[in-house]
């Protein structure tokens, strides 16, 4: 998957763009000669992982709440591509604890595609989530299921109401699309990780409790529930090419095939930071569906993508990155004042 000459020059607008995969996503438009705009409230971003193009004055970056219409409409001015990955969001425990905060998703997507919109832009990618989902598909741990993208249908049944608003952002894309002549795609992420990524996500907060030598090491559920982590380069990827080469709305999965237990991964990260620990479920503790794992075919079709990380190496690079970046304090901090189910740990 080489990198398109396309890019060059073309004015493009990161919506969340200073947060873990937002940021990944401007480097590679950055690095593609792009013009970027990102417009961020840093609720869960951080102007650190824009700092190396924000020093260079490689992108216009503006700070304000998508869910204000003039915020929207400001920031989509003279913009050609958005990509709209703004979204309040969190791990599992907070998706499942603060219902009333992610609610707001439903206002922020309507308003952003409606202003960008009357801004003028030409088209929008949409960050989706396997959230889409119906959950009585992935409640039994003997099937080997994998999620393909026709099964996003009636009778819809999404995962909490962050999956619902995931739904309808891409149901209104589908109808901008067909109705207005918008050109749109919807990029559904499986489970992502990777440098930058935060503490209330699976994987991170495993490496996090690694970190700090945790003791016993405590993990959601009961181990056993399957997902598929994907590596962020390989989600920026996927959507580089998703705005290249789809237009009618048509939602892809972006994740791999890997079908990996909670407590493989768990052992992995142990075995990876060199931490010898017991091991100590916490089935009361959020988990969402037992089996959620993507199939890939149809971007594979599509787009041409495949993974190119598969997770043993994505994870490698991952601890590389968090034993190299983070102190001690700092991430015990974030374990002992629940960062694990906020969307963002206050300043000490």
């Amino acid at each position: 998957m080489r990198p398109s000459g396309r890019w060059k020059g073309k004015r493009v607008l990161v919506t969340g763009g200073a947060s873990f995969i937002g940021s990944h996503l401007v480097d590679a438009l950055v690095a593609r000669g792009a013009s970027v705009r990102v417009v961020d409230d840093l609720s869960s971003g951080s102007l650190e992982n824009l700092e190396r193009h924000l020093s260079k004055r490689r992108i216009d970056f503006q700070r304000g709440d998508l869910r204000e219409p003039a915020v929207a409409r400001e920031a989509g001015k003279g913009i050609e591509l958005v990509f709209h990955l703004a979204a309040d969001h969190g791990g599992r425990g907070y998706v499942d604890t603060y219902q009333a905060a992610i609610s707001s998703n439903l206002v922020l997507d309507g308003v952003v595609f409606r202003e960008t919109q009357r801004a003028g832009v030409e088209k929008i990618v949409y960050a989706s989530s396997g959230c889409v989902y119906p959950n009585y598909l992935q409640g039994d741990l003997r099937k080997r299921l994998y999620l393909t993208e026709d099964l996003v249908r009636p009778p819809y049944d999404a995962d909490n109401l962050y999956g619902w608003a995931k739904l309808m952002g891409e149901l209104t894309l589908r109808a901008l699309h067909r109705e207005r002549g918008l050109r749109t795609a919807s990029c559904r992420y499986f489970t992502v990780y990777g440098p930058r990524g935060k503490e209330n996500h699976a994987v991170m907060a495993m490496i996090a409790k690694a970190f700090v030598r945790q003791d016993p090491f405590e993990v959601w559920g009961t181990g056993r529930q399957i997902r598929n982590w994907t590596y962020v380069e390989d989600i920026v990827a996927g959507t580089l090419l998703a705005a290249e080469r789809i237009d009618d709305g048509t939602a892809v999965n972006l994740g791999t095939m890997e079908r990996i237990q909670v407590l493989q991964a768990v052992k992995l990260v142990l075995r990876l930071t060199g931490h010898r620990a017991e091991i100590a479920l916490r089935p009361e503790m959020p988990t969402g569906p037992l089996n959620r794992v993507a199939h890939n075919g149809l971007a594979r079709r599509l787009l041409g993508w495949k993974p190119r990380f598969p997770f043993r190496e994505g994870l490698g690079r991952t601890v590389d990155w968090y034993f190299a970046s983070k102190r001690r304090s700092e991430v015990e901090r974030i374990l002992r004042h629940g960062g694990l189910l906020e969307r963002k740990v206050a300043p000490a």
